[in-house]
Formats: C-alpha cells, sequence, structure tokens
C-alpha cells in the first residue's frame, strides 16, 4: 500500500512515519504542502492520504480539503485543535478520518483502517446513488418515449412500452437508447413534449 504523508514539520512526520512503519507499512512518502504538491499527490497515486495539520489556519485547511477534493482516496487528518466549522468543512470535503488531539504512532494503524473502511463504505454508497439516479432518468426518458409514441400511434401504455422494447430489441439497443432516439427524432420534428 502506498502511502503519502502530507506534513511540513518534519517531528510530525516522523512520528506519522515511524507509526506506519511499526504497523508494517514501507511505501511511504512525505510530501510538504507547499508549491505544487497537489499535483505532485496525483502523479504519486497513493492508496492513502494522510494529514498532519497541526494548528490548522484556515488558509491550511482549504489548501488540504483541495487535496480531498483532487483525489478520490481515503484520507485521514490530523489536527491539534478543532472547531465545528473546520469539522463540518473536513466532512464535507470527504475526509474519511479526522483526528483531533490524537497524533500518537500507536494509533496510526487504526486510524488508517478507520479511512479506508469508511473511504469504501461511503464510495459504496455514491456508487448506489449514482446508479439510482441514472434508473430514475432511464425511467423518466422512457416515460418521455411512451408518451410520445400513445399520442402519436394512438396506443395506451404498455403498447407504447412493447412498441418501445420490440424495436430495441430488433435493433441491438437497450430501451432507453431507443427512447432517446425517439425523443430526439420528435423535438426534430416539432412532435416531442
Amino acid at each position: 500500500m502506498r502511502i503519502a504523508i502530507i506534513d511540513d514539520s518534519g517531528l510530525r512526520a516522523t512520528i506519522l512515519e515511524e507509526g506506519l512503519r511499526d504497523a508494517g507499512f514501507d511505501e511511504i512518502e512525505v510530501v510538504p504542502p507547499q508549491g505544487a504538491f497537489v499535483a505532485r499527490l496525483e502523479r504519486m497515486a497513493p492508496d492513502v492520504v494522510l494529514m498532519n495539520l497541526g494548528n490548522a489556519s484556515r488558509d491550511s485547511l482549504e489548501e488540504m480539503l483541495a487535496v480531498s477534493r483532487a483525489l478520490a482516496r481515503p484520507i485521514a487528518m490530523f489536527v491539534d485543535q478543532s472547531d465545528d466549522s473546520m469539522i463540518g468543512a473536513a466532512i464535507d470535503a470527504g475526509i474519511s478520518a479526522y483526528v483531533v488531539d490524537g497524533l500518537r504512532k500507536e494509533r496510526i494503524k487504526p486510524v488508517l483502517e478507520l479511512a479506508i473502511r469508511r473511504f469504501n463504505a461511503f464510495s459504496k454508497l455514491q456508487a448506489e446513488l449514482d446508479a439510482a439516479r441514472t434508473e430514475l432518468a432511464d425511467r423518466k426518458t422512457v416515460d418521455r418515449a411512451k408518451a410520445i409514441l400513445m399520442k402519436s400511434r394512438g396506443l395506451d401504455e404498455p403498447g407504447a412500452y412493447a412498441l418501445l422494447r420490440t424495436t430495441a430489441m430488433k435493433q441491438g439497443r437497450r430501451i432507453v437508447e431507443m427512447a432517446e432516439a425517439l425523443i430526439t427524432a420528435a423535438d426534430l420534428l416539432g412532435d416531442g413534449r
């Protein structure tokens, strides 16, 4: 597992690195949050990112949240102190684990495991949500195509669906693809709604 540590303090980065090495991880790279470090992280493609902000300012928190948005990876953030708005911003940015005043090397592995599990759970939920949204959009498309067929051909709803399905099967296409083609044609002819 490739792990990136983002930290501008050599001492804190050493604590994280020792905790990871003690836990059996050896592919570790420390990346100071300077210059084009987000692009460097993207090229590095770590499996997990550990951020140690110490006493985080709003500016440093915003920089680190940009990392979270740029990388679709589990990210654990360590801070010395926090408030509700910082916690909220971290959650909104997709930080998987947010640890306040907990930088001890024996805690690194459990925090890392938590970040990975939370990231995977969130990713699964996001995939399910995306699938549900796609299914709903497809259903709306098919319903609109059925309405066009019902109006133009005088069909009832089951008949319009059967015509869509049969035509899709004959052409080796999905029903939603057929519905999209019908809607496009109807729009071009001025018959769509």
